[in-house]
C-alpha cells in the first residue's frame, strides 16, 4: 500500500547526483548493523547485497509475472480486480505528478497465494509455488534487515521489529508492478487519462514498516531527500532496495527517516518485474 503525497509540478524538481548507500550483508555483524542505521537516518533508503535471497526463486517469480502481464487485458481482469487484492491498473498521485502502473497485489498468506492463483494463472500450483517461495525468502531478509537496526540501535530484545512479521497473523503483501510503454490501456474511471505525464508511479511513502523491492536493470525510482531533492536510485539486479515506512519511523523513536519517492519512466520502456514485498505488523 502507498500513500500518495501532494507534489510540485515534475519539471521543477531538482535532481542530485549521489549514489545512494549499497550495504553488504555479507560484512562483520556489527558494521553492517551500524551502516543500516546510518542509511535509515541519513536517507530512509538504502540497496543491500549478498542478501542471501536465491537467484532461481528471484528468476521463477519473475517468470511468473512475466507471464500474466504479457496477457491481454480483458484476461488480466479475470484475475479479479484489486479490492484491494487482485489485479489492478491504476493512476496516483496529484496533479503534474499522475503515476501509471498495472499490478498484481496479493496478501503474503499461503493459503491466499494458492486460491488467488485459480485466478491469475493457467498453472495456478506453479504460480503459487514461485510467488510463495519468494515471499518466504524475501521475508527471512526482512527479518534479518530487521534484527540488525535493533541490534544497531543498541535494542536488548533485537526481535522486536522481526517478530511483527513473523506473526501468523501478520497483514504483509507483495506487489508485482508492471510500467508499460506509452500509451497505457488503463480502464480507472476514476482516473485521469493514462498518458498525462511520463511517470510510472506518482509521489509517496509507504505506510509500512519496510518495503523491500526488486526491480530489474531499468532505472526510473527517485528517492525525495529533506531538502526536497531527488536523488535517482541506479538499478542493480544484484540486489534488494529497502525504504523505510512509517511505521517504523514511528517504532525507532525517529532515528529511522521515512522517505517519499516515485518512478519516473522516461524512456517509456516496459518496466517489470518490480516486486515490492510491504513487511506490516
Amino acid at each position: 500500500m502507498v500513500v500518495a503525497s501532494p507534489t510540485h509540478q515534475i519539471h521543477s524538481e531538482k535532481l542530485l547526483a549521489i549514489e545512494l548507500p549499497t550495504i553488504d550483508l555479507s560484512g562483520e555483524r556489527s558494521a553492517v548493523s551500524s551502516l543500516i542505521v546510518k542509511a535509515c537516518d541519513e536517507y530512509g533508503f538504502f540497496k543491500v547485497k549478498n542478501h542471501g535471497v536465491p537467484h532461481d526463486i528471484i528468476a521463477k517469480m519473475e517468470k511468473e509475472g512475466f507471464n500474466f502481464f504479457a496477457k491481454p487485458f480483458e484476461e488480466k481482469q479475470k484475475a479479479e480486480l484489486a479490492k484491494p487484492f487482485g489485479y489492478g491498473c491504476k493512476n496516483i498521485g496529484f496533479k503534474g505528478d499522475t503515476g501509471e502502473v498495472e499490478y498484481l497485489l496479493l496478501n503474503t498468506n499461503t493459503l491466499s497465494v494458492a486460491e488467488r492463483s485459480k485466478t491469475i494463472s493457467t498453472d495456478p500450483a506453479n504460480f503459487s509455488s514461485a510467488v510463495s517461495a519468494y515471499i518466504e525468502a524475501v521475508r527471512e531478509l526482512a527479518c534479518e534487515l530487521l534484527d540488525l537496526l535493533a541490534e544497531g540501535l543498541w535494542v536488548p530484545d533485537r526481535s522486536v521489529f522481526s517478530r511483527l512479521i513473523r506473526d501468523v497473523d501478520s497483514d504483509s503483501i507483495i506487489r508485482l508492478n508492471h510500467y508499460p510503454p506509452m500509451p497505457m490501456l488503463c480502464q480507472d474511471k476514476d482516473s485521469s487519462p493514462c498518458n498525462q505525464n511520463k511517470v510510472g508511479f506518482g509521489e509517496h511513502s509507504d505506510p509500512q514498516i519496510l518495503t523491500i523491492l526488486r526491480s530489474n536493470d531499468v532505472g526510473g525510482l527517485q528517492i525525495s531527500l529533506n531538502d526536497g531533492a531527488w536523488v535517482p536510485v541506479t538499478p542493480d539486479p544484484a540486489t534488494f532496495c529497502v525504504n523505510v515506512g512509517d511505521l517504523l519511523q514511528l517504532s525507532s523513536l525517529a532515528v529511522a527517516r521515512q522517505a517519499l519517492d516515485w518512478v519516473l519512466d522516461p524512456k517509456r520502456q516496459h518496466q517489470f518485474p518490480s516486486s515490492e514485498h510491504y513487511v506490516n505488523e
